[in-house]
C-alpha cells in the first residue's frame, strides 16, 4: 500500500498543525470504527479523513499520536500488528513493521494503545482528539478532562488544495465526468435507473475507483426528491432524469449532477427550466473568483433563478420579494430551490470549512487551491400540498453540478467534460458512443 503524497507533505501539514496549538500539546486522531451491515458482515471500509490528511493510513484500527513536548514534533502511529490467522481471511496487513515506513517518527502494535496512551497524556497540558469516530477513543475520553476538538484549526488547513491534492481531484472529476457521459449514451426509454447506477458505478470500478457518496438517479417525478437513492424505478419516455454521482481518488471526491431526458429531447416545459438552471450555475461559477465571499456564489444563482422564476409566471412579485432576507435568501423563491448552491470538496464529498462562520454572513473568502461545487436546482413535485405547483412544470426537477477549482485567473471547471449544454446532451442520450 503506497502512499498517495511524499512523506514531506504530511510533515509539513503536521507541523502547520502544531505551529497553531498550545505548548504542551498531545494530539490524538483515529481512524473510522469498522460498521457492521448485519451479522458477520461489515460495510466497506473508508478511513477517517483526517488520518488520511496528517499520515494516510488507509488500514482499519489505526491511532495517530503526535505531541510537542520537546519543543520539536514527535508521533507515533498505533496499528494492528501481523497476524496470520486473520491475514488468511482478511488479506495481508502492513503491521507495525511495515507502519514505521510512514510519516510518523515511531509505529506501535494498537494492542499497547490504551496503556501507552494514559501514561503519555499526563505529561501534558493539552488533549486534542476528535470523538464520536472511535468508540475506544471515546471511552477513554471518558477519563480525561478538558479535551479539545482539533477540528476548527484543521479544517482551515484543508480548504486548499497542494498541487498534488488538485491533481487528484482532477483525475476524480474527470472518471466522474466519464461515467455521467457513458450513462447518458447507453441511456433509452424504459431503462431503470438501478441500469444508469450500473453504468455509472461500472465505470467508476473500470477506473480503479469507487463511488464518494451513494449515487443519486431520479427519474421523472423522483429527480424532485433531493437526496432521493432508492433507485428502483423504471424511467419513462419522456421523462428527465437527474444524476448526482461521483467518486473517489486516493480518498479525494468529485461530485457531478447531470439532469437530461431519457428519450434524448427536452419538451419545452423542461428545456425553460433547464435553461434558467443552466444559466444560474454559470452565472455561480463566474462568482467564483479568488478573494470573493462564499455567499457571492449563492447570491448570483439566486438572482438568476428567482428571476427566471417572475419571467415564467411561476412567481408574482418583484426579484426583492423573490429572493427575501438579503442575508437569509427566505423568499419565495425557496419554495423551488431549496437548497445551498454549493459546499467545498475534498477528502469529505460535503468537505470542511463551506458555508457561513461564526457571525460572519459572507462566510469563508475564497482563495486560489479551493474547490468547490456549484450546483443550482429547481424542484416542482406534483405531490406538494404546501405550495401551488404550476401545472406545466408539474413533476420536473433539474440540478446542474460542477467542481470547480479557485486559481488567480479565474475558476477552473474540473468536470467540463461532463456534457451539460442542450444540444450536446441532445447528441449524445442514446447515441450508444
Amino acid at each position: 500500500m503506497d502512499l498517495p503524497f511524499d512523506t514531506s507533505e504530511y510533515t509539513n501539514r503536521q507541523e502547520r498543525l502544531f505551529a497553531q496549538l498550545p505548548e504542551s500539546s498531545i494530539l490524538i486522531i483515529p481512524t473510522n470504527d469498522r460498521k457492521i451491515r448485519s451479522n458477520d458482515v461489515v460495510y466497506p471500509f473508508r478511513p477517517n479523513s483526517y488520518m488520511l490528511y496528517l499520515c494516510g493510513w488507509k488500514e482499519d484500527e489505526g491511532v495517530f499520536v503526535a505531541h510537542n513536548q520537546s519543543g520539536n514534533i514527535e508521533s507515533i502511529l498505533f496499528v494492528p500488528p501481523r497476524d496470520t490467522k486473520k491475514e488468511i481471511w482478511e488479506g495481508i496487513r502492513i503491521g507495525v513493521d511495515g507502519a514505521k515506513s510512514w510519516p510518523a517518527s515511531n509505529a506501535s502494535s494498537i494492542e499497547n494503545f490504551e496503556s501507552e496512551i494514559l501514561k503519555m497524556i499526563g505529561q501534558f497540558d493539552n488533549v486534542f482528539t476528535i470523538l464520536g469516530v472511535s468508540n475506544s477513543i471515546d471511552n477513554i475520553a471518558k477519563e480525561i478532562e478538558g479535551i479539545k476538538d482539533p477540528r476548527p484549526i484543521i479544517d482551515p488547513m484543508r480548504r486548499v488544495k497542494s498541487s498534488r491534492e488538485i491533481q487528484y481531484m482532477r483525475e476524480a472529476a474527470e472518471i466522474g465526468s466519464q461515467a455521467h457521459k457513458f450513462a447518458m449514451a447507453n441511456a433509452t426509454p424504459e431503462i431503470g435507473e438501478w441500469e444508469i447506477q450500473s453504468s455509472v458505478e461500472g465505470h467508476f470500478m473500470n477506473c480503479k475507483s469507487r463511488w464518494s457518496y451513494p449515487s443519486i438517479v431520479g427519474g421523472g417525478e423522483n429527480g424532485t426528491i433531493l437526496h432521493y437513492n432508492t433507485n428502483q424505478s423504471v424511467v419513462k419516455d419522456g421523462d428527465l432524469v437527474l444524476v448526482d454521482a461521483g467518486c473517489e481518488v486516493q480518498g479525494y471526491a468529485s461530485d457531478i449532477t447531470r439532469t437530461w431526458p431519457v428519450n434524448g429531447k427536452f419538451t419545452e416545459p423542461q428545456r425553460e427550466i433547464y435553461e434558467l438552471v443552466l444559466k444560474a450555475e454559470l452565472a455561480g461559477i463566474e462568482a467564483c473568483q479568488n478573494e470573493s465571499s462564499w455567499v457571492s456564489i449563492h447570491t448570483a444563482t439566486s438572482e438568476i433563478l428567482a428571476a427566471g422564476l417572475i419571467e415564467l409566471g411561476i412567481l408574482d412579485c418583484t426579484l426583492e420579494e423573490a429572493i427575501g432576507d438579503p442575508v437569509e435568501f427566505n423568499g419565495p423563491y425557496r419554495n423551488f430551490f431549496m437548497h445551498g448552491t454549493g459546499h467545498f470538496l475534498g477528502l469529505d464529498v460535503h468537505d470542511v470549512g463551506g458555508g457561513r462562520q461564526g457571525d460572519d454572513d459572507k462566510g469563508p473568502i475564497l482563495e486560489p487551491g479551493m474547490i468547490l461545487t456549484v450546483e443550482p436546482g429547481l424542484y416542482f413535485s406534483s405531490w406538494r400540498t404546501d405550495i401551488i405547483i404550476p401545472e406545466r412544470y408539474s413533476g420536473i426537477g433539474i440540478r446542474i453540478e460542477d467542481d470547480i477549482l479557485i486559481t488567480d485567473e479565474g475558476p477552473v471547471v474540473l468536470s467540463s467534460s461532463c456534457p451539460k449544454e442542450i444540444s450536446e446532451i441532445e447528441d449524445i442520450v442514446g447515441s450508444g458512443i
